[in-house]
C-alpha cells in the first residue's frame, strides 16, 4: 500500500470512529448522581405506591408523566406496584425540574455559559462567538429526584438525585434515563456526586 492510499485508509478509519462515537453519545446520557439514606441491609425491595405532594395533585398530568418515567427504573431496582386494594411497603415521591439558560457570544469567558475557554465537560475546539450580537443558544440543566419512605413509619429510607445538561428540555425518554441513573446503585450509596452513564431508550 503506497503513501496516498494509506493516508486515505487512515482518514476513513478515523472518520468511521468519529461517527460511531457520535452515535454512541447520542444513544447515551451522562448524569451526576448523588444518593443518601439508611436502607436496612436485610430489607428487600417490595411493593410501592406513588405519593403526590399537594402541588403535584394540582397538576395531575405532569405528576403522571414523572411517575410513568420513574416506573421502569423502580422495576429495575426490584420494586413492583402495589396490587389494587393492598397497602404498599413503601411510598415513593418523584420530582423533576428544568432550568433554562440563554448563552450568547458575549458572555463572560471565565464562566461556563459562553465565550472562550473551557466547557464544563472539556475544552472547545474553537472560540464560541459570532458577528451577530443577537445570537443566543438555550441550554437546559435537568434534575430528577426520588424519595422512598417506609409506609408504616413514614421514615425516609433512600433518596437519590440525578442531573444532566443539554440543548433540550426533559421529555419522557430523558426523564426515564435520569430516573434509571438515580436508582442504578440502589440500595448502595457511593461517592457524591458520581458520574453515571445510561443508555437512552430507542
Amino acid at each position: 500500500m503506497n503513501a496516498l492510499p494509506r493516508r486515505l485508509f487512515v482518514a476513513a478509519s478515523a472518520a468511521s470512529l468519529l461517527v460511531l462515537g457520535g452515535c454512541a453519545a447520542m444513544n447515551s446520557l451522562s448524569t451526576n448522581v448523588s444518593s443518601f439514606g439508611e436502607w436496612p441491609a436485610e430489607r428487600k425491595p417490595g411493593s410501592y405506591a406513588f405519593e403526590r405532594l399537594p402541588s403535584q395533585q394540582a397538576r395531575p398530568q405532569e405528576a403522571q408523566l414523572l411517575e410513568s418515567a420513574a416506573s421502569a427504573a423502580l422495576a429495575k431496582a426490584g420494586f413492583a406496584p402495589a396490587a389494587a386494594g393492598t397497602e404498599p411497603d413503601v411510598l415513593v415521591q418523584v420530582a423533576a425540574r428544568d432550568t433554562r439558560t440563554e448563552t450568547s457570544p458575549w458572555d463572560d469567558p471565565l464562566w461556563w455559559h459562553g465565550g472562550f475557554g473551557y466547557w464544563r465537560h472539556g475544552p472547545w475546539i474553537a472560540p464560541r462567538w459570532s458577528l451577530s450580537a443577537t445570537y443566543t443558544s438555550p441550554r437546559y440543566e435537568r434534575e430528577v429526584a426520588v424519595l422512598i419512605r417506609d409506609r408504616a413509619s413514614g421514615k425516609p429510607l433512600f433518596e437519590a438525585r440525578a442531573s444532566s445538561e443539554g440543548l433540550s428540555r426533559s421529555d419522557a425518554r430523558l426523564l426515564g434515563a435520569m430516573y434509571e441513573a438515580a436508582l442504578m446503585d440502589f440500595p448502595r450509596l457511593g461517592v457524591n456526586p458520581r458520574r453515571v452513564v445510561v443508555q437512552l431508550a430507542p
